[in-house]
């Protein structure tokens, strides 16, 4: 096998090595947070609100800053949202700013959750994450 080829042929397992990791990692993660009423997407979108502070000052994200720092398209993250909400978990209200816009909060319930759910969530990440093979 040529350099060239191995050179790709590292990079094509390298990849495939990434992809392994983050659906072992986000199985684990649905499967401890089952428990609490949350998939691993849930608790990204709760993760992103317990600890974002907006533009303004507020607690408040309006929708466009979760989805750029959740890897979820736009109508699943609309429909994460509009689960957390029926739970009780978020509470979504209009941009003062912007009328076309929607923010997107923390309830005290979501809040609660998110404390109780973190220390979980953060230790399945740190078993899956140490145990994901490092190529150099």
């Amino acid at each position: 096998m040529a350099a060239a080829e191995k050179a790709e042929q590292g990079l094509v397992d390298r990849w495939r090595d990434i992809l392994a990791v983050h659906a072992r990692t986000l199985c684990e993660l649905d499967r401890a947070l089952h428990q609490h009423g949350l998939g691993a997407s849930d608790f990204e979108v709760l993760d992103v609100l317990a600890t974002a502070v907006s533009a303004d000052g507020g607690v408040a994200c309006r929708v466009q800053e979760i989805a750029g720092r959740v890897h979820l398209s736009q109508s699943a993250l609309s429909r994460v949202i509009g689960r957390l909400e029926k739970d009780g978990l978020v509470e979504r209200c209009m941009c003062a700013e912007d009328r076309r816009g929607v923010r997107v909060s923390l309830t005290e319930k979501g809040r609660a959750l998110h404390g109780e759910v973190r220390p979980l969530q953060r230790a399945v990440l740190e078993r899956m994450l140490a145990q994901a093979p490092r190529r150099s």
